[in-house]
């Protein structure tokens, strides 16, 4: 296995710092080398040690010690690699939650009224459902419901319970339904006027019921 690049690179960098910090130690104290006296600059010093670590017989050198070193390989398998450990096994073992997931929040204004909505809307599809069928299987008229509920003799005030139950989905769905469609015009999309419409659109569903249920 060869040295990278990289290795060899800071290996020259590391040795041309030592060679050039003899060579300033050499012409600080003044020595001379038989009949050469050594006085040279900072950068003459870097540029001579640089030329000198940066020789191909150094890297020729560096190259061959490296390929002499053992080096030793492990054959493992794909299988040896990868757990037998399902999606949801992992994440039960890192205490990860799923999510969506509606036990983590904590109930809003907007969140219930979302939630609201979509109750609604399936109470009033199953009802208009139960209706149509209930006409096409039933062999009476909706006069013979009528005349049977009037026979269970419920006070004005049961009745009118009865009918606001009944009211408040179609109520409440409609009012709702309006609020968004305004959303879609790009009008009160903002934190307090969401809020300040949810609250308005509750007021105006209970009102709507009502009358629906006084009728």
């Amino acid at each position: 296995m060869l040295y990278s690049l990289y290795e060899i690179d800071t290996i020259e960098t590391y040795f041309t710092n030592v060679v050039a910090s003899l060579l300033a130690v050499i012409s600080r104290s003044q020595c001379t080398v038989p009949s050469i006296q050594v006085r040279v600059k900072n950068r003459e010093m870097y540029a001579l040690s640089s030329s000198l670590i940066r020789s191909p017989a150094l890297r020729q050198g560096l190259q061959m010690a490296a390929a002499s070193r053992p080096v030793s390989m492990k054959v493992v398998s794909v299988a040896e690699t990868q757990k037998d450990e399902s999606f949801f096994e992992k994440n039960e073992r890192l205490g990860r939650e799923l999510s969506p997931h509606l036990t983590i929040y904590q109930p809003q204004l907007t969140s219930m009224l979302s939630i609201c909505h979509r109750g609604t809307g399936l109470a009033l599809g199953v009802g208009v459902w139960g209706l149509g069928l209930g006409a096409l299987i039933s062999s009476h008229d909706i006069s013979h419901y009528v005349t049977m509920v009037e026979g269970l003799q419920l006070s004005g005030a049961t009745l009118t319970a009865l009918k606001f139950i009944i009211a408040y989905p179609a109520g409440y769905h409609t009012a709702n339904g309006i609020r968004h469609l305004l959303w879609d015009t790009g009008r009160f999309l903002k934190i307090k006027e969401v809020y300040s419409t949810g609250y308005a659109m509750v007021a105006t569903s209970f009102v709507l019921s009502a009358i629906l249920a006084l009728l």
